[in-house]
C-alpha cells in the first residue's frame, strides 16, 4: 500500500468513504499499491447515470455481492473508481463528480488536472 499518500494537490489524501467502505484495500481511502491493477484512484460520487453506464461496461456496481461484503452502490455514494473507468465515462460525457481532496495524486499519470477540476464535487 502507498505510504503517506497524497491527493492531486500534493496534500495528505483524505478519506473517500467508510459507508460504504471503499478503496482497493477497503480502508476508506483511494490508496494504491502493486496489487491494485485497476488503479482505484478516483474518489467519485455515484450517479444513476454512471452506475447504469458501469453496468453496461460489465461492472455491476449497483448489484450487492454478499460474498465480498459488498452492499451495492446507489446514487450519492462515494467510491474509489478505477481511473480508466472514470476516463471512459468522461469520454462518454457522463463522468461523475470527483472529491478532489480524496483522489490519489497517482491518477495524474492517467487523467489531467483539467479533467478532474471540471468535475470537482463541491459541498
Amino acid at each position: 500500500m502507498q505510504k503517506s499518500a497524497k491527493n492531486i494537490f500534493g496534500q495528505p489524501l483524505k478519506e473517500c468513504s467508510k459507508d460504504p467502505i471503499t478503496g482497493f484495500y477497503r480502508d476508506g481511502c483511494c490508496h494504491t499499491g502493486p496489487q491494485d491493477s485497476g488503479r482505484h484512484l478516483v474518489c467519485a460520487i455515484m450517479t444513476d447515470e454512471f452506475l447504469d453506464f458501469s453496468m453496461e461496461m460489465g461492472n455491476p456496481l449497483k448489484t450487492p455481492m454478499p460474498l465480498y461484503s459488498f452492499p451495492g452502490l446507489k446514487a450519492g455514494d462515494k467510491w474509489c473508481l478505477c481511473a480508466l473507468r472514470w476516463k471512459e465515462a468522461y469520454d462518454a460525457g457522463i463522468a461523475p463528480k470527483v472529491d478532489l481532496e480524496a483522489t490519489n495524486e497517482k491518477v495524474l499519470s492517467i487523467l489531467s488536472m483539467e479533467q478532474l477540476l471540471q468535475h470537482a464535487y463541491t459541498t
